[in-house]
């Protein structure tokens, strides 16, 4: 069994998909990062890092528990768990590894900036970090589209934990300004991926999950941002 710790962004999306597809029994364990659950001393013994996804395999290597935080390293371990979706052969596991740190190091911080200073910074003063993030992330969208374009999907051939992280920061294309239209090869892997069983359960139990994120309080929202008192600069 596994103790899955998260919420409702991409980040956490993309496990609940992995565990779906690779048929794991798992607990959900809401985290209301809105209400600084994040930062209890219980949840800080997970991940010091203070970050969701956390998942928790009491079945781990040995058959001890064993604790994995960050979504890449949870998709890999996962992958490694079951032997699904990280291919064994060299060349292959790390076309599929390359595209899985272009999620990681590209995708998830400059869309996940370009949401940042279009939702929640103050206006007007960060025009130049909003038009910096945008034209980065638009620029990501048209490398997804070229490379859909060479192969079917992300890592090659086959799907993978690089589709798998993703797919969760593309749903939002629409209010991004990705013209899906202009991209063929995105949107004809957006739609294969929209279709899997597997992400039709997530979006179901992603429907289910309640945060305090509308009605977070200013503190909360401080923190949550490192700002105000929280803010290190």
């Amino acid at each position: 069994m596994i103790d899955f710790y998260g919420l409702t962004s991409p980040n956490v999306q993309k496990i609940f998909i992995m565990l779906e597809e690779c048929g794991l029994q798992y607990n959900f364990k809401a985290v209301d990062v809105w209400a600084a659950a994040n930062h209890s001393a219980e949840f800080e013994k997970l991940n010091p890092n203070k970050k969701i996804p956390v998942i928790v395999d009491h079945d781990g290597p040995g058959g001890k528990p064993y604790t994995v935080f960050e979504s890449g390293a949870i998709l890999m371990y996962l992958a490694e768990k079951t032997g699904k979706f990280m291919s064994k052969d060299m060349r292959k596991k790390y076309d599929e590894i390359q595209w899985l740190m272009v999620q990681v190091t590209g995708v998830g911080p400059a869309f996940g900036n370009f949401t940042h200073f279009n939702l929640f910074a103050p206006k007007p003063g960060n025009e130049y970090s909003f038009g910096r993030y945008k034209s980065e992330m638009l620029r990501l969208y048209e490398l997804l589209n070229t490379r859909l374009g060479q192969a079917k999907y992300l890592g090659g051939d086959d799907y993978s934990i690089a589709d798998i992280a993703t797919f969760p920061w593309t749903r939002a294309h629409e209010q991004h300004g990705a013209k899906m239209n202009e991209k063929p090869n995105l949107k004809r892997w957006f739609d294969e991926m929209n279709a899997r069983p597997a992400v039709k359960a997530m979006i179901a139990k992603q429907g289910d999950i309640k945060s305090s994120r509308e009605t977070a309080t200013d503190d909360n929202k401080d923190r949550f941002f490192n700002r105000g008192k929280y803010a290190r600069a």
